[in-house]
């Protein structure tokens, strides 16, 4: 049930048509920032609850 390689061209032609070409690498880098701030937001979870679990009970 994933997407396949014809539903993701139509899903970028939707995109192009929308959005026009200008606004593309605009869209791209906003979306780019969005998931690494996702992914850093995420190991600084992992982080944090690998530490807790190290932490001495008191």
């Amino acid at each position: 049930m994933g997407i396949g390689f014809t539903e993701l061209i139509v899903i970028l032609v939707i995109i192009l048509i929308l959005f026009g070409p200008g606004k593309l690498p605009e869209i791209g880098k906003a979306l780019g920032k969005g998931i690494r701030e996702f992914k850093d937001a995420q190991k600084d979870v992992k982080r944090r609850t690998s530490d807790s679990d190290n932490e001495p009970e008191a």
